[in-house]
């Protein structure tokens, strides 16, 4: 740590942390290790993955781009802060009845996208969704139920709408 840190404090996930950080160290890292919300991820830490997507005043923003101590002003939420009261988020649930995984790796920062989406974009249309996911990476290639995804986050499909080619007639 450098010789003198700043006192910063940080509202993430509706708390206030204070803390003592090195001015250089990334509003990521500082996620992870000194706050230890891992579901945050650290891939490329180039801002070209999209897998440490967080909501910074509720936008999507890549955290291993931002430096920790310029976010004390704002409201910082991570994958860990969007359930409540023991009730996933509409995206989380969408995610689940898609069937959006593969290794899960991706997945917070997808999340983060859409909900990034849902909160500027009440009923997002198809492009919508392909561009707030355009910047998440996804080596599984688990990209063929996040439109789906997106649409019932928005309340645009049902969850029983079967998936393309799994529908009753297909059978």
């Amino acid at each position: 740590m450098d010789s003198n840190p700043l006192s910063v404090q940080l509202c993430v996930n509706g708390e206030v942390r204070s803390l003592a950080l090195d001015p250089a160290r990334s509003l990521l890292d500082v996620l992870r290790d000194d706050l230890r919300l891992t579901g945050t991820k650290k891939a490329c830490d180039m801002g070209n993955c999209g897998a440490c997507t967080v909501l910074v005043d509720g936008r999507p923003m890549y955290a291993c781009l931002m430096l920790a101590v310029d976010w004390s002003d704002n409201v910082i939420q991570t994958i860990e802060g969007l359930a409540r009261n023991g009730r996933l988020d509409p995206v989380q649930d969408a995610f689940l009845a898609a069937d959006a995984f593969q290794c899960g790796f991706c997945t917070p920062g997808q999340i983060m996208s859409l909900k990034g989406l849902l909160n500027e974009v009440a009923s997002p249309s198809d492009e919508d969704i392909v561009r707030a996911l355009s910047g998440n990476l996804c080596r599984c290639g688990a990209y063929a139920n996040l439109l789906r995804v997106g649409r019932i986050a928005a309340g645009r499909e049902t969850i029983d709408t079967p998936a393309p080619g799994c529908g009753a007639s297909d059978r």
